[in-house]
């Protein structure tokens, strides 16, 4: 074992250190319309052209874009007339607001939502529970309850979730083929951007997206046009009403949320519902079997604690939770990406 001196201490406490104030650089770049803006203009902007543009102070707006360069998020060419900024191919991608693959959804909801509940992670660690009281002044009994607030930012949280199966959905709907299957529900479906996926992915099949009746009225309105014939609703809380008759059933980033003993409550659900033969799919974002592991998964873990009831778990885990609900022929795909794969068949 090498001695502490093989160590660039300084180096990695710095790295982790600067991690809140990268991110905000990040979020703040966004927010104010900078990668927007950059891809709107077809061309290479100055600093005293975004800022005036953005009505953001030229002092302030040189040192973002400065910072955004250092990020790689943007690009920066000196020339007689001075610095012009141009976005990266990452930003265009991710962080512009028209990109199908925009991620800048789910940065507002970190930005004002999630960053807050994190100032209280301590106190979260001390009492084991989420921290909605303290962020919001709310109660933090009912977390949805607390995460749907306002529809605002109900809306917020819903649009963030789609952003993230806009880069991840095909990747976990691909891990076992699931063409056998045409009658579909996606509890807990939100916004309907992984039914989305689904019916691209396995065009004979018909998705119905179950969720709180207000979630419900919000993705009609904002996010499933009506034209999508494949998709349909089912108003309803999955703990307390009953859930239909169906082949499969699709959890993405559900279970999560939850404590075991809930965990069990829905699957006990969905497997007396569920059509012989049929399954369930859990979506998730698997942690080592020795929990070292990804760091990734880990961070979600802290966040369950600050925001839900639940936390994150191994794919041995959510295979025992399946198992006692009574599903067999279990099978666990790791996708390489974000979240995870597991197939339970009854």
């Amino acid at each position: 074992m090498g001695s502490t001196e093989d160590l660039d201490y300084p180096q990695i406490i710095v790295q982790y250190s600067n991690g809140f104030l990268i991110s905000k650089v990040m979020f703040t770049a966004c927010e104010l319309g900078v990668f927007d803006l950059l891809l709107e203009s077809g061309k290479p902007l100055s600093s005293d052209a975004i800022a005036a543009h953005l009505d953001a102070s030229t002092l302030g707006m040189k040192r973002l874009l400065d910072a955004c360069v250092g990020l790689k998020l943007l690009a920066v060419e000196v020339t007689q007339e001075g610095a012009l900024y141009r976005n990266t191919d990452i930003s265009n991608i991710y962080l512009t607001k028209s990109s199908p693959k925009s991620q800048y959804h789910i940065m507002m909801y970190y930005s004002n939502t999630v960053y807050l509940c994190w100032q209280y992670l301590a106190d979260a660690v001390r009492e084991g529970r989420n921290q909605y009281e303290r962020a919001f002044g709310i109660s933090s009994k009912d977390p949805f309850g607390a995460m749907y607030r306002s529809d605002e930012e109900m809306l917020r949280f819903m649009a963030g979730q789609n952003s993230i199966w806009s880069i991840c959905g095909r990747d976990v709907l691909a891990a076992f083929d699931l063409s056998p299957f045409t009658q579909i529900y996606d509890l807990g479906g939100g916004g309907g951007a992984l039914a989305q996926e689904c019916v691209s992915l396995y065009p004979n099949s018909t998705v119905t997206i179950y969720d709180l009746p207000k979630v419900v009225q919000m993705a009609k309105e904002q996010f499933v046009s009506p034209e999508e014939r494949q998709i349909t609703f089912h108003e309803g809380d999955f703990f307390n009403d009953s859930i239909p008759e169906a082949e499969l059933y699709i959890l993405s980033k559900i279970l999560h949320d939850w404590d075991d003993d809930k965990c069990k409550q829905l699957l006990a659900k969905v497997y007396k519902a569920c059509k012989p033969g049929g399954g369930v799919l859990l979506v998730e974002s698997f942690l080592n079997e020795d929990k070292s592991g990804p760091v990734e998964t880990q961070l979600y873990s802290m966040n369950m604690l600050v925001q839900t009831e639940g936390q994150e778990r191994t794919a041995a885990e959510y295979s025992r939770l399946l198992e006692a609900a009574g599903f067999g022929v279990i099978q666990v795909k790791r996708t390489g990406k974000l979240y995870d794969a597991v197939l339970g068949r009854k």
